[in-house]
Formats: C-alpha cells, structure tokens, sequence
C-alpha cells in the first residue's frame, strides 16, 4: 500500500523558514516524480513544487519562487520542502503527492501556519 507521511509544519512568523519532509513506502519512491501542494483555508488545491525522479528537473509556483527549495533523497525514500521567507499568504496544508499505477496518492497533510 502507497503511504505519504508529512511531517515539519507549524507556527512560523513571517520571514521566518520551515523545512517540511515527507516519507514514502509501499512503492519505489526513487521512480516517481513529487509534488508538493498545499490547500489554504477557502481556497483550492495550489501546486507548489514539483520534483522528477532523481531531482534533475524542479518546478516551481511564481508564488513562492526564489523562496521555496524543493529536494529528495531516493536512499531515505524522503521528500523536502525548504520553504525561506515565509509570508502570511503561504498559511496552508501542505500535501506531498504523486501519480502512482494511474491513482493520485497524498498524504495526511502537515499545517503550516504563518503568522506574528
């Protein structure tokens, strides 16, 4: 069974940094391209990031372009998300996701809150 843990969000205030992590099991995590998407309070689903396989190829929102890292180690099967100066607006649940045997796999989600 596919599984996607977030972990690391919290309580930040603005300009400050966060480093959100995602474990993977039940598939072979170094083959599959990540996500990391997010869900603000009202608001719809927002692709953040995107990462291919051995993390040659990175994308990423214009919201958060310039501030976001995203990263993976394939031998700890972990998917990151380095997010720096960080704004009011990038209040959210964060998702890990990915396109696994046809069917959109995510996490639990991990609340990131941003506030002073």
């Amino acid at each position: 069974e596919v599984q996607l843990v977030e972990s690391g969000g919290g309580l930040v205030q603005p300009g400050g940094s966060l480093r959100l992590s995602c474990a993977g099991s039940g598939f072979t995590f170094s083959n599959y391209g990540m996500n990391w998407v997010r869900q603000a309070p009202g608001k719809g689903l927002e692709r953040v990031s995107t990462i291919n396989y051995n993390g040659a190829y990175t994308w990423y929102a214009d919201s958060v372009k310039g501030r976001f890292t995203i990263s993976r180690d394939n031998a700890k099967n972990t998917l990151y998300l380095q997010m720096n100066s960080l704004k009011t607006d990038d209040t959210a649940v964060y998702y890990c996701k990915t396109l696994v045997g046809g069917n959109w796999k995510e996490g639990q989600g991990t609340q990131v809150t941003v506030s002073s």
